[in-house]
């Protein structure tokens, strides 16, 4: 009987298929170009990117371009929750307050430009030597005594796993809305995790995502693999001020913890994906997730644009 294209492709990552999990070295490559004069990033910071998995941008927007994002990013989570698509919309188990907002670069018309800024896509561009889309896009929100961890996972994971994502060429990019301090849970990093695939346990139920999205209890990586990537690179949360931007790989080990201070965090994620690396059927489930958490239809390349985001892509 033929093999299915399905069955015949290689996966290079494979995941949920074993009773014990287990670490593999990564195969592709982290930074794709090759640096050179004119390129959006200095000679370290690329080279800071391939070691560490991660970079932290600084002062690269006017206070004007953060009032006008806080601004929307708010607006989403409050009076217009009931605007959005409602299955973009999804809330923490018990409070029932805001947690996260998908596909914002489509229902915001600043985040739409965001999407697109050269000072995120143009860096993207770079990193991946290819053109890009958005696979996904997202507000996270950690309301003050209310927001609940992120338990520590690889993106790549379960990109690859549950939307059928290829091969290591994608990244994210979070721009942080609220000041984010070693207290009210800020992002955390494994550095240099991004240079070892963990291969996680457990067969995906069907229509997982309705749970993961609010806890994750597939795709997370077991404590002793966990403590091995911590104890070689060690733990580090980039904390700043509202427009600081973390660039990191898309197998970069990451978490953060719930939020148990007065004070909110709110995060945007924009993932960008090489156009060559585009999803294909899942690696694991027979059904892919929607189409609001990883592009599949819509993958139209991304033109990087510059100037202001208070000025129309026009």
């Amino acid at each position: 009987m033929a093999q299915s294209a399905r069955e015949q492709r290689t996966d290079h990552y494979p995941s949920r298929d074993a009773d014990r999990p287990r670490m593999v070295p990564r195969e592709d490559p982290v930074v794709y170009s090759e640096w050179s004069e004119g390129a959006p990033l200095s000679a370290e910071d690329t080279r800071a990117f391939d070691r560490d998995g991660f970079l932290v941008l600084r002062d690269i927007f006017e206070a004007a371009e953060i009032d006008a994002l806080c601004s929307d990013a708010t607006r989403m989570r409050t009076a217009a929750a009931a605007t959005l698509d409602a299955e973009t919309l999804i809330r923490e188990p018990g409070s029932g307050a805001v947690r996260s907002v998908f596909k914002v670069h489509e229902q915001s018309e600043v985040f739409g430009r965001l999407a697109s800024d050269a000072r995120l896509a143009g860096v993207a561009q770079f990193l991946l030597n290819d053109e890009v889309y958005i696979h996904q896009s997202r507000m996270n929100y950690k309301p003050g005594f209310q927001g609940k961890e992120f338990y520590w996972h690889s993106d790549f994971e379960t990109w690859h796993v549950e939307d059928g994502m290829p091969r290591m060429r994608a990244l994210s990019m979070t721009v942080l809305l609220t000041e984010n301090t070693l207290h009210n849970g800020p992002l955390m990093l494994m550095p240099g995790s991004h240079r070892h695939f963990v291969s996680c346990v457990g067969k995906t139920p069907d229509d997982h995502y309705k749970e993961s999205l609010k806890k994750q209890e597939y795709g997370v990586p077991d404590d002793e693999l966990l403590t091995r990537l911590a104890e070689d690179g060690g733990i580090t949360a980039p904390t700043g001020p509202p427009g600081t931007v973390i660039v990191f790989d898309c197998n970069m080990m990451h978490g953060s913890a719930s939020n148990i201070t007065p004070f909110p965090r709110s995060n945007a994620f924009m993932v960008y994906n090489a156009l060559s690396n585009r999803v294909q059927a899942p690696f694991g489930p027979e059904r892919p997730r929607p189409e609001f958490i990883a592009s599949r239809n819509s993958m139209t390349p991304v033109t990087p644009v510059a100037g202001s985001l208070m000025r129309s892509a026009a």
